[in-house]
């Protein structure tokens, strides 16, 4: 019996700016049968406030409690260790990073920055990783399905062009790192093995969440999914 439910938001729930069809009727349905629900995305466009107000404009109740991102975790191991953030992420998601340290040595943090990832912006942080900065990757997506309905560029392959420059290797905080979506079950109080996650990202979402240790992915054929993609991944 599956007691909680790990969703991805983009793909899944939501299409650029409209719910899936079905997304709140579903929501609804694993609400009334009293399953735990968590929110897991490697999104980095979009500030966690951002992200549960999209939710609830499209009549999907999402608590700040709910929704993981990987900002949270890599907060903590900035505070933890005492790095102030160099980012190089979408403006939009800098308020998530608003009272982080200023001062001291700085950690490089990676998102999407979508089009702050110009030739000088990257330059700075292989720079800094030079000079002995620790690499932070909020994720490491390869693609995402951007708002005209066709596959962009994710963070992934900025991080590998950063790793390969400067041979320092990316602490991830995203899907799929084990410590992500453990953290997830772990908040729902259920036993991994009695929790889904559903995805439509098979090697990210689905085979992320099952080598975790997850009971059960379930890969959606929206968003980015392509036919094959359980195939390629081995899920």
């Amino acid at each position: 019996m599956i007691k909680g439910v790990l969703l991805d938001i983009s793909g899944v729930l939501c299409d650029g700016y409209a719910a899936m069809p079905g997304a709140v009727e579903s929501m609804s349905h694993l609400r009334a049968a009293e399953i735990s629900i968590r929110f897991l995305t490697n999104t980095t466009r979009q500030s966690k406030r951002q992200l549960i107000h999209q939710l609830q404009s499209f009549g999907i109740s999402a608590a700040p409690d709910e929704v993981f991102t990987p900002v949270a975790a890599a907060r903590a191991w900035l505070d933890k260790n005492g790095y102030a953030p160099h980012l190089l992420v979408h403006p939009d998601l800098e308020e998530d990073f608003a009272d982080c340290r200023t001062e001291g040595p700085v950690a490089i943090v990676l998102g999407d920055a979508a089009q702050r990832f110009t030739y000088d912006n990257m330059n700075v942080a292989f720079r800094e990783l030079q000079n002995g900065a620790p690499f932070l990757a909020l994720a490491r997506n390869r693609v995402f399905r951007d708002i005209d309905g066709h596959l962009s560029l994710d963070a992934g392959p900025f991080v590998e062009a950063l790793e390969y420059a400067s041979g320092t290797k990316a602490r991830l905080f995203g899907k799929p790192s084990p410590e992500f979506f453990l953290a997830a079950v772990a908040s729902t109080g259920c036993d991994p093995a009695d929790v889904a996650m559903v995805g439509d990202d098979a090697e990210n979402d689905v085979a992320g969440a099952l080598s975790a240790g997850v009971g059960k992915g379930i890969l959606v054929r929206t968003g980015k999914y392509r036919c094959g993609d359980e195939m390629s991944f081995c899920i």
